[in-house]
Order: C-alpha cells, then structure tokens, then sequence
C-alpha cells in the first residue's frame, strides 16, 4: 500500500477513535448532507458493482502476517511486498520467532522494500512489543494496535478490517485522494478524511468501501490522469473531467485486470469472486515469470551478437 512515510510506518500520534464530524465535507454546489450522503452511498453501489471482487491486495494468511506485510508496504508497493513476505514468513512465521531475528538478515530480506534498515528496526521492536505485552498474539484492538512500532491508524485499520471483521476505513494516498475529488472531505489530514467519511456511511460498510475505492483508484481514477471518460461513477463525481473524457482514449488508460488485453482475467475475476486472492496471485506470478523471461532473453540477445 503505497503511502507517506511516518516514522516508515504510519504512526500519527493521534487519538484512537475521533468522532465523526456531521457536515464535514464540502457540499458540492450548494449540497446538503443528506444529498451527499446519498451521492456518496450510491457511489460505493456502482462501486461495488464494477469491483464486486475487491478485497485486501496484501497477501496474509492470519493478523501477525498481515500486520507485518502492511507495515512493510509504506513506500512501495503491494506487488512488491507479496513477493518478499513468502520468503520472510519461512523464515520467521510469527512474533516470536520475528522477536529474535538476528538484524543484519532480517535487513538482507528486507532489502528490495526500500528504507529496509528502518522498517527492520520497526519490525524488531514490534514483534518484542506483541510478545512481550500480547503473549505474542496480535492485539484486536485500535487503541493496542497504534501503540506497536510502525503502526497507526492506517495500519490498524486494515488489520481489524481484515484479519479480525471490526469495520474500519483505510485511509491511503489512493483513498485521500478519490474522497476529496468525490466532495467527501477537503482534507489532507488522514485522520480528518477517516472522520469525514465515516459520517457519510453506514460502520458496517467501512471495510469494503475502503477496499473498492482503493481498487478504484489504482485501476481508474490515477493520480495524474485519471481515465473520466471509463469510470463507473462518473454521472456522481464532481471532479469528472479531470483527466481524460474520451471513452476510447480513457479505457486505454485504464490498468490491471481492466487494462486492453486483460479481458480474460477480468472475466475470471467477475466470475469467480469467491477466488479474487488467488487468481490475483497467480497472475502477479505469471507476470514475474514473464518479465523474468523477458530480461533473461535480453541479456543473452547482446551476448550472441558479441560472439
């Protein structure tokens, strides 16, 4: 999950649990609050329509290996992380083990993350931590989560949403960014955009409504351009025409499993949902071979014309 690093995880210092704030978005041409909470609830309808296969895109088996796989991703990116946390959780399967992990190793693994020396050190003393003051079971509480090394709001929250059912909202650079060109929020504070946000939906909606915007932002509506004229939700965003509004010209920009000549993937993803992980990660895997194929046979393409 690519994000700003905070003490290279996402620790803010801020309180556990702020209230949302009613009204706290800015009304969109004269919007009431029950309008945009209408407009924003019927977004993450269409949302979920266009995604129904959304989910986290860390892979984890249980919370220590989510916790650490999160903590890993500020500053790269979840590919990236899903090809390392295999090799790590061999090695080291959960806090214990972690707990006593010699630093120089731990740093060599954790090398391809970037920041790799400051997110070993957060690793260490938050697996210490969990042994030591959770008899090594990763707690299932906001308020012990945000105090492990590393962790803040950000973090806890994918944590409780994922591994332990407690709704909550993931607020990324993907989920900042798509709440304020929705008219959710006018903040760039994480902890105020979560607040915004919460107020206009339902707690039980939390989770998935994180996941979808997040996938939406990742696949749709870029940072620097934004695909406006293939989006889903273009008849109730108010930033529509941001970036490019040509259907053609936009569905060209659009990446992963709706990228042009991924149809298939796509159509196994609509139509398996129940196995959206898995097929995801088998085709993160194909790709790795493939680029791995790719730069193999271009080294060896210099060399024979050398000989």
């Amino acid at each position: 999950m690519t994000t700003p690093v905070e003490s290279l995880g996402d620790q803010d210092g801020l309180p556990a649990d702020p209230a949302p704030r009613e009204a706290a978005a800015k009304p969109v041409h004269g919007e009431s609050l029950l309008a945009l909470k209408r407009r924003a609830r019927r977004i993450n309808r269409e949302l979920a329509i266009a995604y129904p296969y959304a989910h986290a895109e860390l892979d984890f088996r249980n919370a220590f290996e989510l916790l650490v796989a999160t903590v890993l991703s500020a500053q790269t990116t979840d590919v990236l992380i899903n090809k390392i946390t295999p090799l790590l959780f061999a090695k080291y399967p959960d806090a214990r083990h972690l707990a006593e992990a010699d630093p120089a190793e731990l740093e060599e693994l954790l090398k391809p993350t970037g920041f790799f020396r400051a997110k070993s050190r957060n690793l260490l003393a938050l697996a210490n931590k969990v042994v030591d003051e959770f008899d090594g079971e990763v707690p299932g509480r906001l308020k012990d989560l945000v105090t492990l090394p590393g962790v803040g709001r950000k973090t806890a929250n994918v944590v409780l949403g994922n591994a332990f059912g407690v709704p909550g909202i993931t607020v990324d650079t993907h989920f900042g960014r798509l709440a304020r060109r929705f008219g959710w929020t006018t903040s760039e504070d994480p902890v105020r955009i979560e607040s915004d946000v919460a107020a206009l939906f339902e707690r039980k909606d939390w989770t998935m409504l994180s996941h979808r915007v997040v996938f939406h932002g990742r696949r749709v509506c870029h940072a620097r351009r934004p695909a406006c004229g293939a989006c889903p939700v273009a008849n109730w965003c108010p930033s529509y025409g941001l970036g490019e509004t040509d259907p053609v010209k936009a569905a060209k920009l659009r990446k992963y499993e709706l990228a042009p000549g991924n149809e298939a993937l796509l159509e196994q993803l609509l139509t398996e949902t129940h196995r959206a992980a898995e097929i995801r990660m088998a085709s993160q895997k194909q790709a790795s071979q493939l680029a791995a194929q790719k730069l193999a046979s271009q080294k060896v393409a210099p060399q024979k014309q050398n000989s």
